[in-house]
């Protein structure tokens, strides 16, 4: 007699420090005299499948993610300092693989806005971006990695190790006008550098640094869009557009680009659901857009 058990876990909690949205103190004007305006929000996601005898085929899974989201403003005088950082990581096991790293990203930003000039604001700001842990291409293409095939690092039929902390870390600092009406939305134009950092010698190539170049340097433009709403009841959305445009490769090759955006259904106080959606093009990377999409439900929960 056939017997089938399948079982499914979905279970998500969500331990918001401080609402992250649909605070109404939030669409008032910053004022010195508030200090900080605050805005942390931590999630915890967990996932787990499992199937016995389940004709219709299935693979056992387990997954467990956490993250959190923070944004801290300050208006001192004239100028308006905002900090704002994203931490995230999640591991991933199927069936009789072993665990392995399905989310994993740190970003910090700083900016420091003159805001004694209208909606036209000076801006200096700077942004850097790196993972906790090792990543590995688990299926490498000797084609994809032609200069660590050439050194000898790439073993036939073995994952290839291909990021870690710091390696690579993009550092970008710019000076430049925000432009910032005081609603949801924010765009920022300015000269920039950026620093792309990798820490582990024969990872290097693998992101367009020399062997002996732990750190290699662009000047050019960047421009940052950014824009945080609630499109419909309980639904809200938070997206981040950032270009640069190297001064040398003005002509020769596309900017590179980031995109980042969350979208946030409150299903009621108690249940959210992500939808995560992230684009990067860097051509002295791959020559290829860079896509990563994530779906977590969670119950939430809110503390303040």
């Amino acid at each position: 007699m056939l017997r089938a058990t399948p079982l499914l876990i979905l279970l998500g909690l969500a331990l918001p420090l401080t609402p992250a949205f649909a605070q109404e103190d939030e669409d008032a004007p910053l004022t010195e005299a508030e200090g900080w305006r605050s805005n942390l929000t931590g999630q915890l996601a967990f996932s787990q499948a499992a199937y016995s005898n389940w004709q219709e085929g299935g693979l056992d899974a387990l997954s467990f993610t956490a993250g959190t989201t923070g944004i801290f403003e300050r208006l001192v005088g004239r100028f308006k300092q905002t900090h704002s950082a994203r931490l995230a990581f999640g591991v991933i096991k199927q069936d009789t693989l072993n665990f392995r790293k399905s989310s994993d990203v740190i970003r910090y930003a700083f900016e420091l806005q003159y805001t004694g000039t209208g909606v036209f604001q000076p801006t200096f700001a700077t942004d850097i971006r790196t993972q906790f842990a090792a990543g590995f291409d688990f299926d490498p293409d000797p084609a994809q990695y032609p200069v660590l095939d050439s050194l000898g690092f790439f073993v036939p039929g073995e994952r290839l190790k291909v990021s870690d902390f710091f390696a690579p870390a993009l550092w970008t600092q710019s000076v430049g006008i925000t432009y910032d009406p005081g609603r949801w939305y924010t765009a920022r134009l300015g000269f920039a550098t950026k620093e792309t950092i990798v820490l582990i010698e024969r990872l290097r190539p693998v992101y367009g640094n020399e062997l002996d170049e732990s750190v290699r340097i662009e000047a050019g433009l960047e421009f940052l869009a950014e824009a945080q709403r609630e499109l419909f009841s309980n639904v809200f959305l938070q997206s981040r557009l950032g270009l640069f445009q190297a001064f040398n490769q003005v002509g020769d090759e596309a900017p590179d680009l980031t995109f980042e955006n969350l979208l946030t259904l409150k299903v009621n106080d108690w249940l959210n659901t992500n939808l995560e959606f992230v684009a990067l093009y860097d051509r002295d990377t791959i020559d290829e857009i860079q896509l990563k999409e994530v779906l977590s439900i969670g119950v939430a929960i809110t503390l303040l």
